[in-house]
């Protein structure tokens, strides 16, 4: 906090300083407070982008369709992986579902889904002595479309092989519970990394950043 304050600070002394001479500049301190906040927006995006990068999987929530439950919303745990060939981040969140579970067939009716991530799956929470629910224990909220990928699509053969990378365990699930890769078609991002709420970031802005 005390580093985005100081670059706030800098911004509009460095943007009005060509307006000292003839007094404040209303116009110069917005366009600084515009470009922080730009700033700040670029920094949501690169922590959800780490956060997706270094967990191996997420919460998964779906409108579940169990009789049991049918209507209610439904939580699972699902392998993921963002990355490409080379195990770089590409911020594509990539999946397998089975029909055998409950959210491969729940997708099927409704294919919104939103899934959780959060700096405490790799313990870096508490490690810093944060609890899970601290706001300062950043989290990242995306919520999206499941879509199946097909396999003749060019990205297919590359995607499925970083994932099997990742998850050596998925190569008997294909075969043994017929199990399918599929992708989030990302339509909302919501980044919780300190006090006063969450920070709502563009897919845009979020694919865009190099990690």
């Amino acid at each position: 906090t005390m580093n985005l304050q100081s670059l706030l600070l800098a911004l509009i002394l460095a943007l009005a300083a060509p307006a000292l001479s003839s007094g404040y500049s209303t116009r110069e301190d917005a366009r600084a407070i515009q470009e922080f906040k730009r700033l700040q927006a670029l920094n949501h995006a690169k922590i959800a982008r780490q956060l997706v990068h270094q967990a191996n999987w997420a919460s998964v929530g779906s409108i579940s369709t169990n009789e049991l439950v049918e209507g209610y919303p439904m939580v699972n745990i699902i392998s993921i992986d963002d990355s490409d060939v080379n195990g770089n981040s590409t911020g594509r969140i990539r999946f397998l579902l089975t029909d055998l579970d409950f959210t491969g067939p729940d997708w099927q009716k409704n294919n919104k889904v939103t899934v959780l991530f959060t700096d405490e799956q790799t313990l870096n929470c508490k490690n810093a002595g944060k609890d899970p629910m601290e706001p300062t224990c950043a989290r990242t909220v995306i919520s999206g479309q499941v879509k199946k990928m097909d396999k003749s699509d060019a990205s297919y053969k590359a995607a499925l092989e970083a994932f099997e990378k990742r998850h050596p365990a998925s190569l008997k699930w294909i075969i043994t519970h017929s199990f399918y890769l599929c992708e989030l078609d990302i339509s909302n991002i919501f980044v919780l990394d300190f006090y006063g709420g969450p920070h709502k970031v563009s897919a845009s802005d979020y694919y865009a950043i190099r990690i």
